[in-house]
């Protein structure tokens, strides 16, 4: 190169150049990176390096800049800095100067979670009072996940295997990224306009805390409490505790925890009913022994009389054989009932069983008072009966027949005919009124 076209720098004018150069083009930056060699003179300021796998810059954080940042950096953490380019002229060294700083990646996920927790907590959006009850047993479960993941899955055959007739509703929502939060809120709102599910399982695997990120906003844990329908989350693995967790009317530690948190065992259900069925049953028994041994009693009462009460008391005695006939052909019903009510029950839905059931131990209550009414009335009628009976056979009944009488003035009674001599004046009782007769001839039993 020809001497007259050489241009020489002194040092100092090309360290001027070279940060006139960046400052110009590179007046602003975003850099992330990892703290390395911190220290911490008695200046105030901060002078570190930050370092990815392949290079580093060393920065410089002065005391200023420090007091409006609420991150306090430290040796190893990963952060994101907003700096100037700079030259320190004096060694040549390229600098950043950072103006601000703030944790990267999760640590900056796990800070912000930290923060809402403490503000929603403050709220007292985490109350045990505030949360609702779930519902015994739902008549539709509302599901809002991911119409593709492994959640779904998990949850659905979890529901079929414990109580496979209880409805389920599908209010699909993207679960992690942008669009996660405004389609979650979205389908709760879809919910709760639907008006069909009793209680609703908000879902989705595990992940990351980044992964997670949707379950952790303000939004959404707002929605959650806004609901009026009960809300169970189900998020993540057990040790993943998220927003939409501490804000929910119940936390279950996986989908499929909350799957059956949910929902009860229909075996638990059918032996309930059969265990309610069983106590009915033994009910009815007790009241028709109490019935039995009333009309045992009566005919007690009835047993010494006559011969037509004996009839009577033999009577009773077949009554009370085919009322222990009726009992247990009313247990065997009972039973036979209660073996096809269960086997309906596996095929159908509880709350429609349930009330068929109901109807139709009501018209067996109803058949069992009628049937106990008519026994009631028959022996009624077969006591009047012999009653009458017993007044056919006594004197009034006798005289009714035609039978008079025979009394002498002092009212004593005449049996035989030599008791009566001719003259003799008598009285004749009849069924109605009496003759005063004279005797004109006796023919006594001795007179042959």
């Amino acid at each position: 190169m020809p001497e007259t076209t050489r241009q020489v720098f002194t040092v100092s004018a090309l360290s001027g150049q070279i940060r006139d150069l960046l400052e110009s083009r590179l007046s602003l930056v975003w850099v992330e990176g990892e703290i390395a060699s911190l220290s911490r003179p008695a200046s105030g300021h901060l002078y570190f390096s930050l370092k990815d796998g392949a290079a580093q810059l060393r920065c410089a954080l002065f005391r200023g800049q420090q007091q409006q940042m609420k991150v306090q950096p430290k040796e190893g953490m990963q952060v994101l800095v907003r700096a100037r380019t700079a030259i320190y002229e004096p060694r040549g060294d390229l600098q950043l100067i950072v103006n601000h700083l703030e944790e990267a990646g999760e640590g900056a996920l796990r800070r912000a979670f930290e923060e809402l927790k403490r503000k929603l907590e403050a709220e007292g959006l985490f109350a045990a009072e505030r949360k609702r009850e779930l519902p015994t047993l739902p008549a539709c479960i509302g599901i809002i996940s991911s119409a593709s993941g492994a959640a779904l899955h998990d949850i659905l055959t979890t529901l079929q295997r414990r109580f496979p007739s209880i409805p389920v509703r599908l209010y699909p929502a993207t679960v992690q990224g942008h669009n996660a939060v405004p389609e979650l809120c979205q389908a709760l709102e879809n919910a709760a306009e639907d008006r069909r599910c009793d209680v609703l399982l908000l879902a989705r695997g595990g992940g990351s805390l980044e992964d997670l990120k949707a379950f952790n906003d303000e939004a959404l844990a707002r929605a959650i409490v806004a609901s009026p329908i009960p809300v169970v989350s189900g998020v993540g693995h057990e040790v993943d505790i998220t927003i939409a967790d501490l804000v929910a009317d119940r936390r279950a530690a996986t989908p499929t925890a909350a799957a059956e948190l949910v929902t009860p065992d229909r075996f638990e259900w059918i032996a309930r009913i059969r265990q309610l069925l069983g106590r009915l049953e033994q009910a009815a028994t007790t009241r028709l022994q109490a019935r039995s041994q009333r009309v045992d009693f009566l005919g007690a009462r009835l047993a010494d009389p006559s011969a037509a009460l004996r009839t009577h008391n033999h009577r009773l005695s077949n009554l009370v054989l085919r009322l222990g006939q009726d009992r247990r052909q009313a247990v065997s019903a009972a039973r036979l009932r209660t073996s096809e009510l269960a086997t309906r029950l596996q095929r159908c839905g509880p709350q429609l069983a349930l009330q068929r059931i109901g109807s139709r131990l009501q018209r067996s209550q109803e058949r069992l008072a009628a049937r106990q009414r008519e026994l009631e009335q028959q022996r009624q009628s077969r006591v009047q009966t012999l009653s009458q009976r017993l007044t056919a056979v006594g004197p009034a009944g006798t005289l009714a027949r035609g039978y008079a009488i025979l009394q002498r003035t002092d009212g004593t009674v005449v049996r035989a005919a030599s008791e009566a001599p001719a003259g003799q004046k008598l009285r004749a009782r009849l069924a109605r009124g009496a003759l005063d007769l004279t005797v004109d001839r006796s023919e006594g039993d001795d007179a042959g």
